[in-house]
Order: C-alpha cells, then sequence, then structure tokens
C-alpha cells in the first residue's frame, strides 16, 4: 500500500515527541527496565484512549486522524504551541501544492525603500525555505552583501552551513542553526512537495551529517523573537535581540529587525558599524565617480 507522504511525516513527528517524555512526565509508573527512552506506543494509545492498534496505524502513516483525536495526542504529548500548528498543518495537508503568491518571492519596492531607511537598525526580508529576499546597508555590513550570491544561493540556512564566516560570526552558531532547521521544518508542513524546498533539504543532508541528525529530530518553531550574539571582525562582539514584522502584501515574508539596548556597548558597536558602512559606501561611490 502506498502511504501518503504527509501521513508518514505525521507519524514521524509523533514519534520524535513521544521519545522526548518519560512515564513519569505523564503521570505513569516507569515499571520494567526499557530498551529504548520515551515513552511506547501503548502508553500514548492508552491516555489518549484508543487502541494500541489504532494509535499505531496513526504513527506509520496508515491512517488520517481526526481534528479531536490529533488534539487528545497532543495533550498527551505536551505539545506547545508550535508543535501543535504543526501538527494541524500536517493532518490538513494531505496532497503537495505549490504556494498561493507562486514559487518565486519578491520584495515590494515600498518596503525596500523602508529597510533602506532604517540606517542604524539591521533589517533583512526572510521568505520560504529561509531566503534572503531583502536587506539594508547595514544587513549588509553586519552578515554580507547577500547580492553577491547567486539568488538560488541565498538562502539563511544554506550560508550557515556552507560559509565559513556564517559558523565565526554566530557565537552560538549551533542554536540559530537548529532554530533555523526548527523554522524550515514548520515551512515543509505548509508546503509538502514543494521543489525547491525538497532539494534544499536534500542537498544539505548530503553535504553536512549535523543537518541530517538536527532535521530527523523534527524540531519545530514559529519566527516570534529573540537574542543573539554575534562576534564581528570589524565591532567585535554584539548582543542583539531580534523581532519579527510580516509583510502586510505577502503574509511568507517576514522582516527581521535587530537592535541593541539604549546604552550598551553593543549599541555604541551598531552606531561604529552604521558610521563604517556609510564611509564604505562613500568611498565605493567616490570610486566610481
Amino acid at each position: 500500500m502506498n502511504r501518503d507522504p504527509h501521513l508518514n511525516e505525521l507519524g514521524e513527528f509523533l514519534k520524535a515527541r513521544r521519545a522526548e517524555l518519560s512515564p513519569s512526565d505523564v503521570g505513569l509508573r516507569g515499571g520494567q527496565r526499557r530498551r529504548v527512552s520515551g515513552l511506547r506506543r501503548e502508553e500514548v494509545a492508552l491516555l489518549a484512549a484508543i487502541s494500541t492498534e489504532y494509535y499505531t496505524r496513526i504513527e506509520q502513516g496508515r491512517l488520517q486522524a481526526s481534528a479531536p483525536l490529533l488534539d487528545e495526542i497532543a495533550q498527551v504529548l505536551r505539545l506547545n504551541e508550535a508543535q501543535r500548528v504543526y501538527l494541524s498543518e500536517l493532518a490538513a495537508k494531505q496532497t503537495a501544492r505549490l504556494p498561493a503568491s507562486g514559487d518565486r518571492q519578491q520584495v515590494d519596492p515600498q518596503l525596500q525603500r523602508m529597510l533602506d531607511d532604517l540606517t542604524a537598525t539591521p533589517a533583512f526580508v526572510i521568505g520560504r525555505r529561509t531566503d534572503i529576499l531583502g536587506w539594508n546597508q547595514l544587513a549588509a555590513a553586519l552578515w554580507t552583501d547577500f547580492g553577491r550570491y547567486p539568488e538560488h544561493e541565498r538562502v539563511f540556512i544554506r550560508l550557515l552551513f556552507t560559509e565559513p564566516w556564517m559558523r565565526e560570526l554566530y557565537a552560538d552558531w549551533e542554536e540559530v542553526t537548529r532554530l533555523a532547521i526548527a523554522h524550515l521544518r514548520m515551512e515543509s508542513a505548509r508546503y509538502p512537495g514543494e521543489p525547491r524546498l525538497a532539494a534544499l533539504v536534500e542537498e544539505l543532508s548530503a553535504r553536512d551529517a549535523q543537518f541530517r541528525q538536527w532535521w530527523t529530530e523534527h524540531d519545530v518553531a514559529m519566527r516570534d523573537k529573540g537574542t543573539k550574539k554575534l562576534r564581528h571582525p570589524a565591532v567585535g562582539e554584539l548582543t542583539l535581540d531580534w523581532n519579527t514584522l510580516t509583510c502586510g502584501t505577502d503574509p511568507e515574508q517576514h522582516i527581521i529587525v535587530w537592535n541593541a539596548e539604549p546604552g550598551s556597548p553593543s549599541h555604541d558597536g551598531l552606531r561604529l558599524l552604521a558610521s563604517w558602512a556609510a564611509d564604505q559606501k562613500r568611498r565605493a561611490s567616490d570610486t566610481i565617480g
């Protein structure tokens, strides 16, 4: 029997989540010694008030569970908000489809002007598959001029694995990278079988063992906000807060805005970097002129 690949993904996700829980986490006694960590299928089935066979068929991708049952399983497995959204997306998509806005995304000229006006704040626009769609001058100074990469390589998660300077820039490279993978995994639920996303996962899986391992852990996350530590070659260590804004003309484009606490060394570092970037731009203009 041919299994629906999306149901199979749903089952793998459930399997990964139950492996993270112990019987005591859900109010059960551990019992005899276990060969593997985590909850057993029969324990999840017991808590969800269904038969072990029924739950097994769900986890093996052989059965489409109802929404109420998935809600019950989500409660049993202690899923957080992002994990529940991911589970819902998986359950709702049984056939591959392309994004409504088409495969290629572009930044609206008005949005690019807004980015350019943020002279003291690094900001870039990230799209599906973590494509870098637009950026401002300070973002180019903080990371790189993304325009020097071909469009198909201008992908944030790809740069994290392929560019040594990204590993040097992020003091918490592993945390940043695992979060980017979790964002990409969430994207995969929205658009099952999307060719460019599948090709990206295949490329990175072949290229890097860490990506393969982290991808199979099925962690998911939604873009919101956070704090990252960077080690910039020109201005030194920076501790920056980031926040996510959604583009009004395309909700699948997210504007990531970075800033530092006023009066902090990182705030001074950003101002120094902005001055350096402006000076570089002036020199380039003088050379061309």
